[in-house]
């Protein structure tokens, strides 16, 4: 079987759809490419989880008693910012070797090209052990559509062999990712008349005084792969109106961690640095991913991907989280490998491009893989 349109066309017809999350919007993406899956022989089993929200879990099925092969993907983009853009972030250009879009590094072409993959080795996954793709959205803002996969009682999820994620790695296999802890911490006060601040609590110099402790606070040494676990103060809100004493603030905290620290043991150990005059509550907790660099399919897929490299393939991690810091538990913990064709520096930036070249060589790469993975061994 071969797919009807190539995987440039079918990167463009995700593009078209405008998923940018908030608000999200990828059910008609979706529900369109439940229907293209279905025409190429796919089992698709839709999942809603909130307004014009879904996800899907598509499958061909193999005849032989091996785990199939799991490709992870999410529809969702993020916003295309105040400045504007030169090319259509409805992907509808493609200039000097560029695919234009928002989401085409980040991550529809990905999606286009395991999708594609899938169905060119149609044969190879109905006589071997199949593959699953389970394709999301909500993933920009905490990996949402994969926490109502795993939350969903009624869905049977697949115990897969392998992983493969298709974020913007430049077709460079990645062995994990580190894990992020989001944090909002406030302050209360007492309110007050702007000209008797004396009479008041200002919630928004507690805030500041603690702050100022979360600059000195240590998540942990550094860990041999993922280097220093970091911390970063994004957001600070308060106060109502200038001639008041604010009686609550609050500052939201990133953290980005590896997989020795324990993301509960960090929450308890700011608390006590902070002290009681801190309200702490956890906005997104996912761990970190990491798979074990010598084991067997992660050196097939290094040894698939070392041609497109000039240098030879060494374990990395990536900063970013994916969708397989959720998943992989529920999934029964098989390898995972985090490999797309989009540009890492590309993702969210405006103008957003994937090259041409790596959508190509990364649909040769998911293909062999597939062939690989799926075909049961002689």
């Amino acid at each position: 079987m071969k797919s009807e349109l190539s995987v440039i066309e079918l990167t463009q017809k995700l593009l078209a759809f405008d998923t940018i999350n908030p608000p999200g919007n990828e059910k008609d993406c979706l529900l369109w490419l439940s229907e293209y899956l279905r025409q190429h022989g796919f089992e698709v089993a839709e999942h809603p989880f909130g307004e014009k929200r879904m996800n899907i879990i598509a499958s061909i099925r193999g005849n032989s008693s091996g785990k199939p092969l799991a490709f992870s993907g999410h529809l969702d983009t993020v916003p295309l910012g105040n400045a504007p853009w030169q090319y259509d972030p409805f992907g509808r250009d493609v200039e000097k070797g560029r695919l234009y879009g928002r989401g085409s590094s980040d991550m529809k072409a990905a999606v286009a090209a395991f999708i594609v993959a899938c169905i060119n080795e149609y044969e190879s996954c109905k006589t071997g052990s199949g593959v699953v793709l389970l394709l999301t959205g909500g993933e920009e803002t905490g990996c949402d559509g994969a926490r109502a996969l795993i939350q969903n009682a009624e869905i049977e999820l697949p115990l897969p062999s392998a992983v493969i994620v298709g974020e913007a790695t430049a077709n460079y296999p990645v062995i994990g990712h580190k894990g992020a802890l989001w944090l909002r911490c406030e302050t209360h006060g007492k309110t007050a008349h702007g000209s008797m601040p004396e009479l008041g609590i200002n919630a928004i110099y507690l805030a500041v005084d603690a702050m100022g402790k979360i600059r000195s606070f240590e998540l942990g040494p550094a860990h041999p792969l993922m280097k220093k676990p970091t911390l970063n103060v994004g957001v600070i809100r308060g106060g109502l109106n200038i001639n008041s004493v604010p009686d609550r603030a609050n500052f939201d905290v990133d953290m980005r961690t590896d997989p020795t620290l324990n993301h509960s043991d960090i929450r308890q150990k700011l608390q006590y640095h902070l002290s009681d005059a801190v309200t702490i509550s956890t906005l997104v907790d996912l761990p970190a991913v990491l798979t074990d660099r010598l084991h067997g399919w992660v050196q097939q897929t290094i040894a698939l991907c070392q041609p497109y490299h000039s240098t030879p393939i060494e374990p990395r991690i990536v900063p970013y989280f994916t969708d397989a810091a959720l998943l992989l538990a529920a999934l029964g913990n098989p390898p995972c490998v985090i490999l797309g064709p989009g540009e890492p520096s590309m993702a969210h930036q405006t103008d957003e491009y994937c090259e041409v070249q790596r959508l190509e060589q990364c649909l040769t790469i998911y293909q062999q893989l597939v062939r690989a993975t799926a075909t049961p061994k002689s």
